[in-house]
């Protein structure tokens, strides 16, 4: 229950709970605790972290988590083969769920977002999965650590050419991501860098810029682009840690929550030495920002599990629950269906005006109350659309 509570908490920030904050915010705009609240919940630009930079890598870690538990299980029920089989499934179909969620072909196939957060998903739970079947604890974490270190030596070290991809950047010089003349001045470019992060002039934006197809969410780059999800299958793999830990049944219960606790605040403590160096930023992912984001995740994992499954405390997130257990169905919902339009049907127009500097926290509230009413019918008939 905790685990599905811990999916239903994060997932529940991406389909209305930010949406309340900046609600909240807007009638205080310049008191200074809504302003730190609204940047808790915004992503930072570029380097640092903020809560709201969790959200994602804490989705990615919980999959991890719960692998351990459905293919162990599938493991010793079906066998190697048909378990192989069932990961390919849901690896593709996830993945064609993310690619129809940024509008699939309905642009032209040049328009197609080939890299995306479902699609990173799928990606990070395909390997991940296929790591655990066919390796042991000891080889998963010499993978882990190698994706790491590897990430960071060839970021660090691997020569790019010095031209910055960054849109505003390229506008200011006349240009545009995707005109023929930017690919042809950056190729160009014979004056090389290295150890280079800023945004626009780094090697994993600059290898989306030349090898991923189609569209790219930030012009020249994406944000899950192709080099910073290896690091992303690493955060996955964290979680199979902590899955591994938490399955466990000669640890008692208590101890497993102080080893994440403990793993929580090394990790975290790691990353920002470490982000020193090599800066802790979300959009390229590195190295920093797993352990940044995973010691996190381990200090969230080990408080709900503390709450829920030890102390048994557990009213308060039968909500998050619900939203925990249909997690890919909720997010769906969230991107195909209008359901901001559907809010306003009911609390827009003059409601709204009615509540002056409360207007959007209003609609923001009855976002998310469709979203909760929607899964607890789902929740109460047993349906579940799990990948």
């Amino acid at each position: 229950m905790s685990l599905d509570a811990l999916r239903g908490f994060d997932m529940f920030w991406i389909v209305g709970g930010e949406g309340i904050i900046h609600g909240l915010c807007d009638a205080y705009p310049e008191q200074p605790f809504f302003k730190f609240l609204r940047g808790q919940v915004t992503h930072k630009a570029w380097a640092g972290f903020a809560f709201y930079d969790l959200i994602f890598p804490l989705f990615i870690f919980i999959v991890g988590v719960s692998l351990v538990f459905s293919l162990s299980r599938m493991l010793e029920r079906e066998g190697l083969g048909r378990t192989l089989r069932r990961i390919a499934f849901r690896t593709l179909f996830l993945y064609i769920c993310g690619l129809l969620v940024y509008g699939g072909i309905s642009q032209g196939v040049d328009q197609i977002r080939w890299m995306g957060v479902l699609q990173r998903i799928a990606i990070c739970y395909g390997f991940t999965a296929l790591l655990f079947c066919l390796f042991r604890l000891r080889g998963m974490v010499v993978i882990c650590v190698s994706l790491l270190l590897g990430y960071w030596a060839v970021t660090s070290l691997a020569p790019i050419r010095d031209f910055n991809l960054q849109t505003a950047r390229l506008e200011r010089a006349g240009l545009a991501p995707r005109d023929p003349e930017t690919r042809a001045l950056f190729l160009a470019t014979t004056r090389f860098v290295r150890g280079r992060f800023e945004d626009g002039l780094n090697l994993p934006q600059q290898i989306d810029f030349q090898y991923l197809p189609g569209r790219k969410w930030d012009g020249a780059y994406d944000p899950e682009g192709i080099l910073s999800t290896f690091p992303a299958i690493a955060t996955c793999l964290l979680g199979v840690f902590a899955g591994l830990l938490l399955r466990n049944g000669k640890v008692p219960e208590q101890k497993k929550v102080w080893v994440l606790m403990g793993f929580g605040i090394g990790g975290v403590i790691a990353g920002f030495i470490w982000g020193l160096q090599f800066p802790v930023i979300k959009k390229i992912w590195t190295s920093s920002f797993v352990l940044v984001a995973g010691g996190y995740s381990c200090l969230l994992l080990g408080a709900f599990h503390q709450i829920i499954e030890i102390w048994q405390w557990r009213r308060w997130c039968v909500p998050f629950v619900w939203i925990g257990t249909n997690a890919i169905t909720i997010y769906l919902a969230a991107h195909l269906l209008p359901l901001e339009k559907m809010a306003e049907l009911v609390v827009g127009g003059p409601v709204k005006q009615a509540f002056g500097v409360w207007g959007e926290l209003v609609v923001a509230v009855t976002v998310v109350g469709i979203m909760l009413a929607f899964v607890r019918f789902l929740y109460q008939r047993k349906i579940f659309l799990r990948f």
